[in-house]
Formats: structure tokens, sequence, C-alpha cells
């Protein structure tokens, strides 16, 4: 068998056995998977770079009559319908019986469903053909990863019925999930809008079917309502300083502070419960939503075990004050939200494991950023950050190690 001289001729002998599908279901997600592959090598703009090589593929087999290549054709005009040439293309001679209705399917239903803590949400869109021949109802399953802002992972499959029964079992037995049916405009907002921002990762999450299904789950969100006003959460404004000031006052008043001994500190460990309440809410802002209430197992880590040493300096007075302080405030947000107890508790019990790692990553500094290696350097060389003249002797004593750091 002669080597595909060209991508174009690699996909035509991969899609050679199309017309023997028995589905136009089954070809739809046949074309999706061969279109994956240019969505996961693409380094950006990854929905570009597949409409720009289904526009390439629709010119160079224009002439292909051989009915694999007339069909892989139809299915690839109807999955990125605004690719160039995508409107030109015919139904071959030869065309398998289904291919009338590629494409052609309408909305069966619309839910989501996520975890109580706003971690991640979950869409699921059910669609059948408008024809039985098109073949069985199918589910399109979204996730949407709140604490990294991406469609993390997309799935189609069926039947459709099977999947939302799953589903529907699977939040009815945990009492840390929610369901519910979803307004449809809303969930192609949210869904197109974080896989915006998949689309440009220059690596994409590890598994799943994100690249295989890509291109099915464009191609149906599309026939999807459009909401009047945009779907997602306002801009959030950061917290003013006196915002600040009265959420910790507020925080500092309330029983979980007390259970942590928090409302007794004071003398030299009150600049550190201080310190460490201003982390907490930095790396709050730092998240879409900005809600300092949203805490959870998956948020305390990312901030115990990655932010905190990447972002800030601490003194062995904070190290030893933050867990407490995020114990406290976990906690304390999770009641504000109205959280089950055991919501809370498994966030609590979350954190308490974390610490030892989180001592072993302060004592090493292993996950500090350059800039941070060099305050945190200039501090234990006794250097006053806010004497001028010492900085710059130190700086210039250290020019060559910060360069060599990268700091």
């Amino acid at each position: 068998m002669a080597t595909p001289e060209t991508p174009y001729d690699a996909v035509l002998h991969a899609a050679r056995d199309v017309t023997k599908l028995e589905s136009a279901l089954d070809a739809e997600m046949l074309g999706s998977a061969l279109l994956g592959s240019v969505y996961a090598i693409a380094e950006t703009d990854r929905d570009t770079a597949v409409r720009e090589f289904v526009t390439g593929f629709l010119a160079a087999t224009a002439r292909r009559r051989v009915a694999a290549a007339t069909t892989i054709r139809q299915v690839f005009a109807a999955l990125v319908p605004d690719a160039g040439g995508a409107d030109r293309v015919r139904p071959g001679s030869q065309a398998p019986p289904w291919s009338g209705q590629l494409g052609r399917v309408h909305l069966t239903g619309t839910w989501a469903y996520g975890d109580v803590y706003g971690d991640q949400t979950s869409y699921l869109a059910t669609f059948a053909y408008d024809d039985a021949s098109g073949g069985t109802e199918h589910a399109l399953v979204a996730l949407v990863d709140h604490n990294i802002g991406i469609t993390k992972d997309i799935f189609v499959g069926g039947p459709a019925e099977r999947i939302l029964d799953q589903v529907r079992q699977m939040c009815a037995d945990d009492e840390l999930t929610w369901f519910r049916t979803e307004n449809p405009a809303r969930l192609r907002g949210e869904v197109a809008r974080h896989l915006a921002v998949t689309d440009d990762l220059s690596e994409l999450p590890g598994e799943g079917s994100l690249a295989t299904d890509r291109a099915l789950v464009g191609a149906r969100l599309a026939l999807l309502p459009t909401a009047a006003e945009p779907t997602g959460p306002a801009a959030v404004e950061p917290l003013s300083a006196a915002e600040r000031t009265d959420l910790v006052r507020q925080f500092l008043a309330a029983p979980e502070a007390a259970r942590f001994g928090l409302d007794a500190v004071d003398g030299a460990e009150l600049a550190s419960l201080h310190f460490c309440l201003s982390l907490v809410l930095d790396h709050s802002a730092s998240f879409p939503d900005g809600d300092p209430m949203r805490w959870s197992p998956a948020v305390s880590g990312l901030f115990l075990l990655d932010w905190v040493h990447r972002r800030a300096v601490l003194d062995m007075d904070d190290a030893a004050m933050l867990p407490r302080v995020l114990r406290a405030w976990a906690r304390y947000a999770s009641r504000q939200r109205g959280l089950p107890e055991a919501a809370a508790t498994r966030t609590d019990e979350a954190i308490e494991e974390m610490v030892p790692e989180f001592a072993r990553l302060y004592s090493t500094g292993e996950r500090r950023s350059p800039a941070t290696a060099a305050v945190a350097q200039l501090m234990a060389d006794g250097v006053d950050p806010d004497d001028p003249a010492a900085l710059d002797a130190w700086i210039e004593a250290n020019r060559h190690r910060l360069a060599d750091d990268g700091a």
C-alpha cells in the first residue's frame, strides 16, 4: 500500500469505509474523530485550524468521485458548515441512504449538573435526527471547570435516555451534587464561551474525548438558540479595601474564627493572621468569578499546595498560621453559601490532610517562582525591602545569580 502523499490523502484513506457505516451519527462521529487529529496538533486557535483544514480538504478533493470521498466531503461539510466551499458540497451518485440526514437533528432536552462547591458544571443536551434513519437519539455532555475557566472535556454518545438516566441517578445518590433542567441558550453560551478558551490552549487537558468530539460538539451547539444577552457572569469588580476590611471583620466575629482560636490572636501573631487572610482573599480574586466564599477541597489544594508558594513569601509564623486560617475561612464560607455540613467537613478534612505537604513545600521552596525566591533570599539576608540603598546594593551583589534564576 502506498504511503499517503498529503494529509488530505491520509484522511481519505482513513475514511475509506465510511459508506459501510450504518447511520449518519456513525459517520459524523468518524468525521469528528478524523478532524480531532487536526485539532489536537494545532498550537493555538484550534477551531480555526480545523475550519481551514476542511476548507483545504474540500478544495483538494473536489474532483474525487469515489463514494468514500464524496461521502466524507458531505460529513465534513455538515460538521464544519462555515468552512470555505461547504455550501457547495453535494451528495455523490453512490451516497449511502443515511447521507441526507447528516447534521439534520433537533434538540430534545437540556440539563445541567455539578458539585455544590461550584468547582465544575456539566451540561447535557440530547438530540434526535429528523428521520430515524439518521441514527439513535444521542447526548452531548460538556464539563466546564470553573477553577481553570475552560471546557475541560466533551463527549457525544448514546443512547441519550441511558446517559440521562445515569446522570440523574448519580446526582440523586450524592448529596454534594445537584441536577436541573437548563435553558438551551445558557447551555450554548456557557459551553461555547469556555470552549473558546480551550481552543486557544497550547496544551489540551489529558485523556477524555475533547479532541475527537470537538467538531461534532461545535456542530450541535450551533443548532441551539443564542441568548439575547451574554449568559456568563458579569465582570467581577475586585473588592475594595473597605469591603475587604469589612469582610475580615465579619469573619473574625464569626463562630468559625472562634473555633480555631483566631478571635483571640494578638501580639506578634496578629500581623501573620491578617497577612494570611489577605492571601485567602487574593487567591479568590484570581478566579474568574472572584468569589471569596467559593472554597472546596480542589480550591484549597490549588491555594495551599501551589498558588501561595508561587505568589507569597511566608515566614515561619505565617506558615504556621495559614492552614488554621484556611480551615476557619473555608468553614465560614461553606456556612455563608448554605452548603451541607458534609461539604464543609470534606473540605476541612482535605485541608488537614494537605498540611504535611504544605509544610514540605514551604521548607524546600521548590514551587517558588524566581521572583518569590529572590524576595525570600533578600529577607533571609536581612535586607530591608523598604531601604532603597540596601536593596540596590543587594541586587548589585546578586545580579549574576538573579539572572541565572530568571528573576
